[in-house]
């Protein structure tokens, strides 16, 4: 599988432009033909009996774990499987001890998602979340670095901003956080699937991500990497029977034991899989999302970020040529695949353009936080020279009119 062939195994392309992965991404046949191989056995029970069947499905966890751990460098331990960015944020906040008087950091221009998890905890708990200005959407270590005091417990951060699509130096950021010993929670549902993100390299505590943008998976799953160290350091606040390390006998023989008590001693798991939920599973959503980052792996992440950032390149020409402005930076270590722009005449009239960019079944999104943002274009690796061209077309004969 090449670039050149990925376009055939996203149908979802076919009478449309589609440029929108930063909302909900487009779905590989890959995935959908893993999903109704699973639906077929949900039809059928093809095991001996529904507890095999059962075991069958709990398998499908690992397969997605492995495909992740192989996207960022680490290893399936490493890899919990989650149904949103948003339970796994949870997951990190009611783990993550915070005191009275501690400091937690967030950006000005971030998601709102990103803070709620510790909005909610704020009062109760008494530490403090303090916005760390980002001028021109930039979030820079400098500026955290001027925040951060002896107080400061927790970084939350996107390592690229959903609404301009600038990329954090998450290397400055890691390093910064490790240093001091703060614990680095980082947002990368808009960068993984489509910039390489190594954690190895970039030795960051936590890194969350839905599956449903820029790994093309199914809505609904997720992963969260948590380092071997937060493992060791922290405890869950709550498991569900499956974070039981497996009886060696296994889970069927178990069951079927008269003795077994309901209350007792349990051995749980050592791994990241004990920040999951550890109840019955969203099975299709583990194969769904083991397909969709399998074929991403088969592209190869420097392969699929060379190709992005070459057609961000000629966005940011043909929309400048449109008489657009370019609201993304155009360094190419910042850059992402979200590029956003606005016609210069007002939100009301970037609106109007959305609106007939739309009816010519070109898709993008309208985005700001805290001032900064316009249409927001998403380039991915099924797209082509061809959508960027259409789009502009587009934009140039919008812009024309007004």
């Amino acid at each position: 599988m090449n670039i050149a062939d990925v376009r055939a195994c996203f149908p979802g392309l076919r009478q449309q432009t589609f440029l929108d992965a930063a909302c909900v991404s487009l779905m590989p046949v890959q995935a959908e033909e893993a999903m109704r191989r699973l639906g077929q056995d949900l039809l059928r029970c093809p095991a001996r009996d529904a507890s095999a069947h059962h075991i069958a499905l709990d398998r499908s966890a690992p397969p997605a774990r492995q495909e992740i751990a192989r996207l960022i460098g680490a290893r399936p331990d490493d890899i919990a499987l989650i149904e949103s960015t948003t339970q796994g944020l949870q997951a990190v906040a009611a783990a993550v001890p915070l005191r009275r008087g501690d400091k937690v950091l967030v950006g000005a221009t971030e998601f709102l998602g990103l803070a709620v998890p510790w909005i909610g905890r704020q009062a109760q708990e008494g530490f403090q979340i303090a916005t760390v200005p980002c001028p021109d959407g930039r979030l820079r270590i400098d500026d955290f670095a001027r925040a951060a005091d002896a107080t400061t417990r927790l970084i939350l951060l996107s390592s690229v901003q959903w609404s301009t699509g600038y990329r954090a130096d998450l290397a400055a950021f890691a390093e910064f956080a490790r240093a001091r010993d703060i614990v680095l929670v980082v947002d990368a549902i808009q960068h993984v699937g489509a910039m390489p993100l190594e954690v190895e390299q970039t030795p960051v505590d936590f890194v969350v991500a839905g599956g449903h943008k820029w790994l093309n998976a199914p809505v609904g799953r997720g992963f969260l990497y948590v380092h071997p160290r937060m493992v060791e350091r922290l405890t869950p606040p709550a498991w569900g029977y499956l974070n039981i390390a497996e009886p060696p006998e296994g889970w069927a023989e178990y069951f079927g034991t008269p003795t077994i008590p309901a209350v007792r001693d349990y051995d749980f798991v050592g791994t990241a899989r004990r920040f999951e939920v550890g109840g019955t599973a969203n099975y299709p959503g583990n194969v769904g999302l083991a397909a969709s980052v399998k074929l991403i792996n088969a592209l190869g992440r420097t392969t699929i970020e060379t190709h992005i950032l070459q057609l961000t390149d000629l966005l940011f020409d043909r929309l400048r040529a449109a008489g657009a402005t370019v609201v993304s930076v155009p360094e190419p270590a910042a850059r992402s695949g979200i590029v956003s722009f606005t016609l210069g005449d007002g939100v009301e009239r970037d609106r109007q353009c959305l609106q007939q960019l739309l009816d010519r079944r070109i898709l993008v999104s309208q985005r700001y936080t805290a001032g900064i943002g316009g249409l927001r274009v998403s380039i991915h690796f099924f797209n082509s020279a061809e959508d960027v061209e259409r789009l502009t077309t587009a934009v140039r004969e919008v812009k024309a009119k007004s």
